[in-house]
């Protein structure tokens, strides 16, 4: 099993700054895609950012310049550094792991955390 545990959301105003992170915990043997997605309130959920195993980012058109996605692979966790925030980055975001279990083997997995709230208002 693996488990995620999202931290970060919250309340900003317009042209803020938030840093959400999702820590992953298991018998994880590797990890090869992070990302973050978001569904903002009746919208479909969308892709964010995607961070591979060797550092490659790909970022979604409305997130280029203002949000950077990183990793720190010690501690099994993703990070959403998030500037410039607009009213329309409103949503819950959500981070999507994708890797190995350790168990008898070698098992894939696709996992998503709970979500965490953002909300930009003045």
């Amino acid at each position: 099993q693996v488990q995620l545990v999202e931290s970060g959301g919250g309340l900003v105003q317009p042209g803020g700054s938030l840093r959400l992170s999702c820590a992953a915990s298991g018998s994880i043997f590797s990890i090869n895609l992070m990302a973050w997605y978001r569904q903002a309130p009746g919208k479909q959920r969308e892709l964010v950012a995607t961070i591979a195993s060797l550092g490659n980012t790909n970022y979604a058109d409305s997130v280029k310049g203002r949000f950077t996605i990183s990793r720190d692979n010690a501690k099994n966790t993703v990070y959403l550094q998030m500037n410039s925030l607009k009213s329309e980055d409103t949503a819950v975001y959500y981070c999507n792991v994708v890797g190995s279990l350790l168990r008898s083997g070698l098992l894939p997995f696709n996992v998503w955390g709970q979500g965490t709230r953002v909300t930009v208002s003045s």
